[in-house]
């Protein structure tokens, strides 16, 4: 395909960057070029290459008139390698992102809609999935599939105990002094800077029944009274002995954690691959899922995976980007790619197998999961937010503080962006 300057300003400086993919809208054969780049949806990278070459081979011997690319990538540097791409208006007709990447690019125009790449399947997909690929009215992703986390548990330690696996909130803290004078923290949290907020204080946002930004996304209102009970929560566990003393500055790691070595009792945000991790070092039998904490409601966060159509793909070579997003969010390829990589579908007429009992309580709980929060602001306000969350578990702000010197910070933030 032929490059063209794109000219947002807000992606230029990392147009320096080398960019060596080109994505074509004709080869020399009159074949109609899709370039894809693929991020490790497949942790095993042998087992990743063999899937998406089997993928490109089955697309195109489906659609001998197209010639589709799938690119593999790391997650390394993701959001520079695509914006410099969109700058130079050089790279991929479709990337793999989420969906508060889609509101960033969005924003600098970087993204076309693709409501007509699923004009005919659209009511087969959860109405969530496409919620959270949806901007100013239009679809700005297919989502291909999702991911959702959910509660683990170390039941040995809860049995041991005499306790009930703990539900709602009221329950964890209960449990926490109980557990706390064994030398055991009753909940994991990984308070690190590092850590998206989705998978650590936002869960708790939203359990408390509280939001980031309000509903026109023009303001932060995690500071509402929401957000401090949700602070104030983590706050009290912590000083209950309910949380790893190193709650503050740790990250998600299971290997070697507190968590692994059976000092914590259950973990509240948790994906498929971290339950295995825990399996692996505590026992299967010692270790179940089990839906979202209440607080005031039941939440968590899960996003789908979107595969978002670049304002580098030309209106000639538009027809061949909607078939490819039509083939790998299809129901096939959904069950496809589930089934090697362990995601959940984002389709009514795709499903996870009931056997197994993880799936079956993955699937419960898609029904309260939260795609996040997309906003072109969203990693800034997570880096804002973050520091004044340690800085109230470390006891030097109460939490109502924290949060609102937190949120002066971010309005000043939007106000400049």
């Amino acid at each position: 395909m032929s490059t063209r300057p794109l000219r947002f300003a807000a992606l230029a400086a990392a147009a320096t960057m080398a960019i060596t993919a080109c994505s074509g809208s004709g080869s020399g054969d009159g074949k109609a070029e899709v370039t894809l780049w693929m991020y490790p949806v497949i942790k095993d990278e042998a087992a990743s290459k063999k899937y998406w070459a089997g993928t490109e081979a089955a697309f195109e011997k489906a659609h001998p008139g197209i010639d589709l690319n799938i690119e593999l990538q790391t997650f390394d540097k993701r959001d520079a390698q695509i914006s410099a791409a969109l700058a130079a208006g050089s790279g991929p007709d479709i990337v793999l992102i989420t969906p508060d990447q889609a509101a960033t690019y969005h924003k600098v125009r970087g993204l076309l809609p693709v409501d007509d790449a699923v004009a005919d399947d659209r009511t087969k997909f959860l109405p969530g999935t496409l919620e959270a690929a949806t901007i100013e009215g239009k679809l700005y992703g297919v989502p291909a599939f999702q991911n959702v986390n959910t509660t683990a548990y170390n039941t040995k330690i809860f049995a041991d105990a005499g306790l009930d696996l703990p539900k709602t909130w009221d329950d964890v803290l209960k449990a926490a002094p109980v557990l706390a004078k064994k030398g055991i923290a009753v909940m994991d949290y990984a308070g690190s800077p590092e850590q998206t907020l989705n998978l650590s204080f936002y869960p708790l946002l939203w359990q408390a029944g509280g939001f980031v930004f309000s509903t026109d996304g023009n303001d932060v209102v995690f500071d509402s009274p929401a957000g401090v009970s949700a602070l104030r929560f983590l706050v009290d566990l912590k000083k209950a002995g309910g949380l790893p003393a190193e709650a503050a500055t740790e990250g998600p790691k299971v290997e070697g954690a507190p968590i692994a070595a059976g000092k914590v009792a259950m973990r509240p945000v948790t994906s498929l691959p971290e339950l295995k991790q825990m399996r692996a070092a505590l026992g299967k039998e010692n270790v179940t899922l089990g839906l979202p904490l209440e607080g005031k409601v039941r939440a968590t966060y899960g996003n789908p995976g979107l595969l978002s159509l670049t304002s580098i793909n030309e209106e000639e070579n538009r027809e061949a980007a909607y078939t490819v997003l039509s083939y790998l969010s299809s129901a096939e390829s959904q069950e496809s790619l589930n089934e090697a990589a362990g995601n959940l579908p984002t389709r009514v007429d795709v499903h996870a197998p009931d056997s197994d009992p993880d799936l079956k309580i993955l699937n419960e709980t898609l029904r309260y999961a939260n795609a996040g929060e997309p906003s072109p602001a969203a990693r800034q306000v997570m880096a804002t937010l973050a520091p004044y969350i340690q800085a109230a578990l470390g006891g030097d702000l109460t939490p109502k503080e924290a949060l609102k010197k937190a949120a002066e910070e971010a309005r000043a933030l939007l106000a400049r962006s």
